[in-house]
């Protein structure tokens, strides 16, 4: 198959996709079946990873991205997938960069997302049929295979070191992202720092789960501005989490700001809990980039518009471009070396 026609399949799945995210109703069986099995891909959040993904499928964008890498696209290989499954689609930066190169995939699916990937997955073999002799799909050990990405937690990393010590491989940890405020955002960038704590219900690794800010910083302009999400409470799902870190805490007498529906909470740990924000206070950005600059492996995002620390803007996590790379390791450039 020519690099043309891929790029055009993927530009008409983009299309697709779009569709799906602009006209759910067409495709209610499929959402309730998502749903059905994970209570946390609700409609809204799959039509958002849907209608982000239809941006980035376009001739433009995928044109862009691939042509420092087009010449190098000359064999085929099989690159083994595992997939995480935590949020919706968040395999297919992956499956696209294997697929766009020219090669195969062998696909083992998380439990948490065995559907709405594969259905993905279907349209675009038929749109291009050539792509179904290039799709795999296993459900036992992986084998024949030339090169790896999988995506897990810390400990199914250390499985996955080992188990796949033999052969190249981008394996990936957990990861989380932080925000760094200086009491002076406004309130549309609070309004955007929420869309980056609530979207997908805190369960990615571009979500912020870590806010760092000054001594004596006023937290109430912030519980104003995420009062706009409020509606996570009807998410039984997410206020069982609520009601169960907030219990938990009390318990132990830790002090909490509370607004009913997220607690934020003193914590020099990174990844909190979901319906739970940490916070450190810093003492100048000076100390603050040393700090971060020691958790660089640990951190996805550093949100902000502190220039010299923050790497994304206020809002902008769950809307990555094609060479926002997980971990900073560039997938298209792995797959082309092999």
């Amino acid at each position: 198959m020519q690099l043309n026609q891929r790029i055009n399949a993927f530009v008409t799945l983009g299309l697709e996709m779009g569709k799906m995210a602009k006209e759910p109703e067409l495709y209610a069986d499929l959402f309730n079946d998502t749903y059905s099995h994970n209570k946390w891909f609700d409609q809204v959040h799959l039509c958002f990873a849907l209608g982000q993904w239809s941006q980035q499928l376009t001739p433009e964008a995928l044109q862009s991205w691939i042509e420092p890498y087009a010449e190098q696209f000359n064999g085929v290989k099989t690159i083994a997938l595992v997939l995480a499954g935590n949020i919706p689609l968040v395999g297919f930066h992956d499956i696209l960069s294997a697929l766009i190169s020219g090669h195969k995939i062998l696909c083992k699916s998380s439990s948490k997302d065995p559907i709405l990937t594969r259905f993905i997955l279907d349209k675009l073999i038929a749109i291009e049929s050539e792509f179904g002799s290039l799709i795999q799909w296993t459900e036992g050990p992986l084998k024949n295979f030339d090169g790896v990405i999988a995506t897990g937690s810390n400990n199914s990393a250390m499985h996955f070191e080992h188990y796949f010590k033999n052969y190249p491989s981008i394996i990936r940890k957990n990861r989380t992202s932080v925000a760094v405020l200086t009491g002076g955002e406004t309130k549309e960038q609070l309004s955007a720092l929420a869309r980056d704590i609530f979207q997908y219900y805190g369960l990615g690794c571009r979500n912020v789960s870590k806010l760092y800010v000054p001594r004596d910083y006023d937290f109430q302009p912030l519980f104003g501005a995420v009062f706009a999400n409020a509606n996570v409470m009807q998410h039984d799902k997410y206020m069982n989490n609520y009601d169960y870190n907030k219990a938990v805490y009390l318990m132990g007498q830790v002090p909490l700001l509370d607004n009913e529906f997220l607690l934020l909470k003193e914590d020099t740990a990174l990844v909190s809990p979901i319906s739970v924000v940490f916070y450190e206070y810093y003492n100048s950005l000076e100390d603050l980039s040393k700090h971060l600059s020691g958790l660089k492996d640990e951190i996805q995002c550093v949100v902000g518009d502190v220039t010299a620390l923050c790497s994304e803007d206020f809002g902008q996590t769950q809307c990555p471009l094609l060479d926002d790379y997980a971990d900073g390791v560039d997938t298209l450039a792995f797959v082309n070396a092999l």
